[in-house]
């Protein structure tokens, strides 16, 4: 470690989150999480947030951790590259030691800490977001700048899942850091301000943003076709709201039939009330970076139903039931047979959370992070193609 930091703690910009606290989205759970420990592994942070996406104040109740609330042109385009230029000249003027850039778009800008203020810089590659159904061709031009410069603007280069490190070795001879997503421990809950949203009956649960690769129409459509008996005996709760995609929402909300209930978003001990109570965890999604919905489900003992696309086939690890992604037929097919099957339900929930415990941390996150953070500053952490 260089001098410049060698009798203080390594002070990290954290850009591209929405912001803190996590009201909701993987990206801002995975930075509040990160923010939650990295203080006590010699690291201040620096969260840089939008004013809209929570209405929470400045302040921060987390030691060594500080959230600047900063300006963005609130609309689907510019939202995230608006507040990324804002947030890196902000970081420029006040000198972390460490500018960590979350998600492909963002990480565009990560060479202008280098190059103007000889910062070290990184990328967090949480997905392949050129993929998302909801960008057209432009912003799909954009993003797929963002992954080709994830490989040569920042000094390091993170990756959440195996499959995305095979995708960086395989498209840009690039070797990255594989650091996944991962998990608390869970906290347990009665089902009390869940009874109060009027949810009596045994649920099956969807969590995440209500965006097309989510694959919530594929799981409404697969619960209209379920048996009467079904669905007489379980409800179908969606946990999630829109991302700048107001009108795929209204389209899930006029398709939905009888016995499915939208709470919006949700988060803290009505969130946990959902994970300790449900009867089935279902990620119907067809893009994926490493699902942190999974990740809590098999934490919480929950049988998950997911789609098998790698992400999801490697974070279960077989522990959770596969279903040809995109098909709303085999999706259902799954959905009777486990909703039929408690114990079948029992044994994969425990299996699941075994799997979760021995391989997903938030604790361990953190101190890889942090090993890269001073491998960075000190000169070290350069990771050049391969």
């Amino acid at each position: 470690m260089n001098s410049r930091t060698a009798s203080r703690p390594i002070r990290v910009a954290m850009i591209g989150q929405k912001g803190y606290p996590p009201v909701h989205g993987g990206i801002e759970k995975h930075v509040a999480e990160l923010a939650a420990r990295l203080p006590g592994l010699g690291c201040e942070v620096d969260i840089y947030s939008r004013p809209h996406y929570s209405q929470a104040g400045g302040g921060c109740d987390l030691p060594g951790v500080r959230i600047i609330k900063l300006p963005s042109i609130p609309t689907k385009h510019l939202d995230a590259i608006s507040h990324t230029i804002v947030s890196t000249g902000h970081a420029l003027f006040h000198k972390a030691d460490v500018v960590h850039y979350h998600a492909l778009g963002p990480g565009l800008l990560s060479g202008v800490p280098r190059w103007f203020n000889r910062q070290a810089t990184v990328v967090t590659v949480h997905g392949l977001d050129w993929q998302r159904d909801k960008w057209g061709s432009v912003a799909r031009g954009v993003l797929r700048m963002g992954e080709s410069g994830s490989v040569g603007l920042p000094n390091g280069t993170i990756v959440v899942s195996r499959s995305l490190r095979e995708h960086y070795l395989a498209q840009h001879k690039k070797a990255t850091s594989y650091i996944p997503n991962g998990i608390a421990a869970p906290v347990y809950q009665e089902p009390r301000l869940i009874r109060e949203q009027g949810i009596v009956k045994e649920f099956v649960l969807f969590v995440g943003r209500l965006v097309p690769e989510k694959g919530c129409h594929l799981l409404l459509d697969a619960w209209r076709g379920l048996p009467t008996s079904v669905r007489e005996r379980f409800d179908l709760v969606i946990a999630g709201d829109a991302g700048f995609t107001s009108g795929y929402v209204a389209k899930l909300r006029k398709a939905a039939p009888q016995g499915v209930r939208f709470l919006g978003y949700v988060h803290g001990p009505i969130l946990e009330e959902l994970y300790t109570n449900t009867a089935l965890v279902v990620l119907p999604s067809t893009l994926e970076g490493l699902s942190i919905t999974l990740l809590e489900g098999m934490s919480y003992a929950r049988c998950c139903l997911v789609s098998d696309i790698p992400p999801n086939i490697e974070a279960s690890g077989g522990e959770a039931v596969l279903f040809e992604s995109g098909s709303t037929k085999d999706l259902g097919d799954k959905l009777v047979s486990l909703l039929d099957d408690p114990n079948l339900r029992s044994r994969l929930g425990e299996t699941a959370q075994i799997r979760a415990i021995e391989n997903y941390s938030w604790d361990r996150v953190a101190s890889m992070t942090a090993d890269l953070y001073r491998d960075l500053v000190s000169g070290r952490g350069q990771t050049d193609p391969i």
